[in-house]
């Protein structure tokens, strides 16, 4: 009897069987995702430290497998200090955002309304975080993960396409080399400043990934210039450049075109960001 009044008592149970096996999901969903969210938001420190450990050992082991041995320390920090900035950028980039805005922050929201697609009525700073919606969790989550794999996954294809290079290199590779290490900067940068003001909550993260999409793709763009100017740049060089722009940038519509819909139609993204919820 206790039993049977446990199931009736249960808010789905007088739906459909596929109904309550979706419902059951996407409840287990929500904690296992608040649950990743919690260890990224307690352990980044733990990430840090690892972070710099291997990249730290990359910068050596590239700078140990060049043709000319360095002549000495200075010109072996020389060397690795592209690896070493590419690696710090993205450090520079959660100190700087996690330190503007600390754990529960109550920030205003913007002054200009951008996005004014659906029907949607306002929330106070305090109702929207009463909120179930409110928060990173659930497809989020997944958002987060991506922003943050975003940095080791980009460092590491600079950290393989990109040879450490001395002043006696080709005026191209110098040029190749500069422009992709700034690429690696600028991008590490931003995107982890995106990570942690959507980690926080903070109303400001749909218009800097926008931002950051756009620095993407105009660093991609100006890659291609600086490139193809450069004297002497050899035919196979040219054309392995010309793949890995067009990738890049194929891979910043990719997310566009998945995550922007998403940004603007989701209600838990209204409730967390734009403090609104449907009407």
């Amino acid at each position: 009897m206790t039993e049977k009044r446990q199931l009736t008592d249960r808010p789905d149970a007088g739906l459909p069987a596929w109904r309550q096996l979706w419902n059951v999901s996407a409840r287990r969903l929500s904690v296992r995702s608040k649950s990743l969210v919690t260890f990224l938001d307690l352990r980044m420190e733990s990430l840090i430290l690892w972070w710099i450990a291997a990249t730290v050992l990359i910068a050596f082991v590239k700078v140990g497998g060049t043709s000319k041995t360095p002549r000495d320390l200075l010109h072996a920090v020389a060397l690795s200090l592209p690896c070493l900035l590419v690696a710090l950028a993205p450090i520079a980039g959660y100190r700087l955002a996690a330190g503007s805005f600390p754990r529960g922050t109550l920030s205003a929201q913007p002054a200009i309304r951008l996005c004014r697609y659906g029907t949607w009525r306002r929330l106070d700073e305090l109702s929207a975080r009463a909120s179930p919606a409110f928060g990173p969790a659930g497809f989020m989550a997944s958002l987060l993960l991506g922003l943050l794999l975003n940095v080791p996954v980009r460092s590491m294809e600079f950290f393989a396409a990109v040879p450490a290079l001395g002043a006696d290199a080709p005026v191209w590779a110098r040029s190749i080399l500069l422009m992709m290490t700034l690429d690696a900067i600028a991008m590490n940068f931003f995107y982890m400043v995106c990570f942690v003001l959507a980690l926080r909550s903070i109303p400001l993260f749909p218009r800097m990934l926008i931002f950051a999409w756009l620095v993407d793709i105009a660093m991609q763009l100006s890659i291609a210039h600086v490139v193809a100017s450069a004297p002497d740049l050899p035919h196979d060089v040219a054309a392995v450049m010309s793949g890995l722009l067009v990738g890049n940038i194929e891979k910043v519509l990719i997310s566009v075109a998945v995550w922007l819909p998403y940004l603007i139609v989701s209600e838990r993204v209204n409730v967390t960001f734009r403090h609104r919820a449907r009407a």
